[in-house]
């Protein structure tokens, strides 16, 4: 199976070869590393770290090492047990904190679990500072805490109501209009803590939930990247129950996708596209993506006069161009909103008030909303990898090939057509090549994506 060490966190499948998964010791000596390069980014007397979970079946085995390791590196640990991506992050500036760990492997199959670490300001480590752990974990240098000097392990569990207050408060979120709307929505929580939070924010929004797949349980009913093959039951209990819409998200609650009253899918592309719009009508800026979402995004952007760019995939990388360019709302195509008035993280509780509140402004359906943004069709991919296969080799001929077209090369290649784009990378997550690719149909967009398929084939074999 398989240990991936990157941007996005230690990820890896639960059981196996020490240093080829994701074992217990790779949890405790990570987890060691981690704390160790906490401990030399300031020196002081008391230090302390929050943790939380997503319900994934190994969870708990993996928060107890990971927290027991913390400890014994005499780390005081603030347990949010059950919780989700965004809530530790507003979690760890709220507590002081000097970190924070979350335990989840965001979309991945429930074999899969992750160490997610965050800096002192609740926000993901960038590449040097991972690098930095990385190395300290291959080192011989950690040193423990002796018995007089061990940590606590204090539990809060307020933490998913705190950040139900924190969304209610935000700029541009209407709570009277929404009660006011008698919204009936359905929400899929995947059998994580999704299924726990977004329907506590809904009730206090006025809003009528249907629970389908909300047991936290770790047990997930589909695949749980949150795409329209996934996700026929959705379909049927939105028409079923004649709702407003229905909402998905994923095991950690930073990804968010909406389908429309007919049980079609609104596209968790345009997640983003319709925040975004509802904020930039009220508050002009600039917008950020990555450079693997739509171009709807930007389109909206420079109608309100704002002006859009594109960041490297990968959460650290859309944060850091955000506050580069002060830009109002931002995020990445797969349905994760960053609103800087909230915090810069990708949050689904923020996305679902921020929907709700422009629906109520606006009083459409979501399939009449979505039919105001420009369409574009999106394909993704992916080439699972092989030993030895030259992955940077393949993307360097693929740039040669394509040199004269327009091309961004900071992170994989994307190719720029007229009324179409490629993009060409290697997963932070997942031992694949993803592919995707935009055009102006889907049968355009999918054939683009086979076309290139075929080429990184004909280059592989070469």
């Amino acid at each position: 199976m398989t240990l991936i060490k990157s941007i996005s966190g230690i990820r890896g499948t639960i059981g196996g070869q020490i240093g080829d998964n994701l074992t217990p010791i790779d949890a405790v000596k990570f987890s060691a590393a981690y704390g160790v390069w906490l401990k030399q980014q300031r020196e002081k007397d008391n230090y302390r770290v929050v943790v939380g979970r997503d319900a994934r079946i190994s969870g708990k085995m993996i928060q107890n090492l990971v927290m027991n390791t913390l400890i014994g590196l005499g780390i005081d640990v603030i347990d949010l047990d059950l919780s989700t991506t965004p809530t530790v992050e507003i979690a760890v500036p709220m507590e002081h904190a000097d970190g924070g760990i979350i335990l989840t492997a965001s979309h991945n199959p429930k074999e899969w679990n992750a160490l997610k670490l965050l800096n002192s300001k609740g926000e993901f480590l960038d590449g040097i500072e991972g690098a930095k752990i990385l190395d300290i974990a291959e080192s011989d240098t950690m040193r423990f805490a002796d018995v007089d000097s061990l940590g606590e392990i204090k539990k809060n569990k307020a933490y998913f109501d705190l950040h139900i207050i924190e969304v209610l408060d935000l700029p541009f979120v209407t709570v009277k209009p929404i009660k006011e709307a008698g919204f009936k929505v359905v929400v899929d929580g995947v059998n994580s803590t999704g299924g726990v939070v977004i329907p506590m924010l809904l009730e206090r929004l006025g809003v009528e939930v249907i629970k389908l797949y909300c047991e936290p349980n770790g047990e997930f009913p589909h695949n749980p990247e949150p795409l329209k093959e996934h996700l026929t039951d959705l379909s049927d209990a939105v028409k079923k129950h004649k709702a407003d819409f229905g909402i998905v998200v994923d095991p950690d609650v930073d990804r968010l996708a909406f389908m429309d009253e007919n049980g079609e899918m609104f596209g968790e592309e345009y997640t983003l596209v319709a925040c975004a719009d509802y904020v930039l009508s009220r508050k002009a800026g600039n917008t950020v993506s990555n450079m693997s979402s739509t171009r709807a995004l930007r389109d909206v952007t420079e109608k309100y006069g704002g002006t859009y760019e594109a960041s490297a995939v990968g959460e650290v990388n859309v944060v850091n161009l955000m506050k580069k360019n002060n830009v109002v709302i931002g995020g990445e195509g797969n349905g994760g909103i960053i609103y800087p008035d909230s915090h810069y993280g990708r949050d689904a509780l923020v996305g679902v008030a921020l929907f709700l509140s422009l629906l109520a402004e606006r009083n459409i359906s979501v399939s009449a909303l979505r039919k105001t943004y420009p369409n574009y069709f999106m394909s993704k991919k992916k080439i699972q990898l092989i030993l030895g296969l030259d992955v940077d080799g393949i993307l360097k001929a693929m740039e040669e090939r394509y040199k004269n077209e327009q091309l961004t090369t900071i992170d994989g290649v994307k190719i720029d057509f007229y009324e179409s784009w490629v993009h060409l990378r290697k997963s932070n997550t997942e031992p694949i090549i993803r592919i995707y690719t935009e055009a102006k149909s889907q049968e355009e967009a999918d054939s683009l994506a086979d076309k290139f398929i075929e080429e990184i084939g004909v280059i592989a074999n070469a």
